[in-house]
């Protein structure tokens, strides 16, 4: 199967509150795989962490500096996108951008073509409220991840570096 019989059933819309209660479940898989690669750095998920998610997300929703999209086959949810547009932020040292914050794929969905589909739509998204520079963040070890934002023209940036100090 090719990438378009994958994908030709999957529209991307603007998420409404219905969708917060999977979307929070996406969250809370999303930071559950950061915290299994990195267990020092990442928060670890427990059993309210959709919850809380879902509520961040609901709050942010409508919000007009904040776009969040779904990706939707059918009548199911398969993955989301969050970001926002943002000012100055010195202690990043950028000017302006559009600021993607979360890029998720459901687990059983990913590598047919997708996350590629939800970025594109959100690049155009962050474009058409103009934003003249799009940044996102990406865990080291997220390889697959990293593949797919350079292939649609992200560049590396920045590296984060932590130190935990025990006291």
């Amino acid at each position: 199967m090719n990438v378009a019989e994958n994908t030709s059933s999957v529209a991307v819309r603007p998420a409404t509150l219905d969708d917060m209660e999977t979307l929070g479940m996406f969250g809370a898989e999303l930071m559950s795989l950061h915290h299994e690669w990195d267990r020092e750095r990442f928060l670890q998920v427990d059993d309210m962490t959709h919850v809380a998610y879902a509520g961040h997300l609901r709050q942010a929703l409508g919000r007009p500096d904040v776009i969040i999209l779904v990706a939707r086959d059918h009548e199911t949810l398969v993955g989301y996108a969050y970001a926002r547009m943002e000012s100055f932020d010195y202690m990043s040292l950028r000017g302006p951008a559009g600021v993607i914050h979360d890029i998720f794929i459901d687990q059983s969905r990913r590598r047919n073509g997708l996350g590629r589909m939800l970025l594109d739509a959100m690049i155009a998204a962050l474009t058409s409220r103009g934003a003249k520079q799009i940044v996102l963040s990406t865990a080291y070890r997220n390889t697959a991840a990293q593949r797919l934002f350079a292939s649609a023209g992200l560049r590396l940036t920045m590296v984060e570096m932590t130190l935990n100090v025990d006291r």
